[in-house]
């Protein structure tokens, strides 16, 4: 029994170091994308590269938001609050075109390939970076002091 006790205690004891390694797991590469979707047809594979791709919009879409809405709370001096609140408005539109950009680049890598490959190319990499944009500001969001 007492060592059923240490065995809880030093899980407890733990828990708190392992739940920040979770919330920080390593964003899927465009690679890695493709591989997870890679058992299905390639029809198969291009709708589950959309949904990859919906579903880290719909994220992108929810740390937007929460990042506006931190940055409501920061506890800062208005002026600064809102210079911020600007700032983020541009970078996320700047943001938009990059993706758009190189994630045109990125599909026009598939070369002479079919038009398939080359939207498959363009929605993984939309993947990642919706998603690298969404852990940026969450990992942004998470070190402001709040009122």
């Amino acid at each position: 029994m007492h060592t059923i006790k240490l065995i809880c205690f030093g899980l407890a004891a733990c828990l708190p170091t392992m739940v920040p390694a979770a919330a920080t797991a390593p964003v899927a590469s465009e690679k890695a994308l493709r591989e997870e979707c890679s058992a299905f047809s390639q029809a198969g594979m291009r709708d589950c590269l959309a949904e990859k791709a919906e579903a880290s919009q719909k994220a992108l879409r929810r740390a937007e938001q929460k990042m506006a809405g931190t940055l409501s709370k920061w506890d800062e001096d208005n002026k600064y609050v809102n210079q911020a609140k600007a700032k983020l408005v541009a970078s996320n539109t700047k943001f938009a075109e990059y993706r758009g950009t190189q994630c045109e680049f990125a599909a026009s890598l598939s070369g002479g390939g079919a038009g398939s490959a080359r939207e498959m190319g363009r929605l993984a990499c939309v993947s990642e970076l919706n998603n690298r944009r969404a852990q940026q500001l969450r990992d942004a969001a998470s070190d402001l002091p709040l009122k």
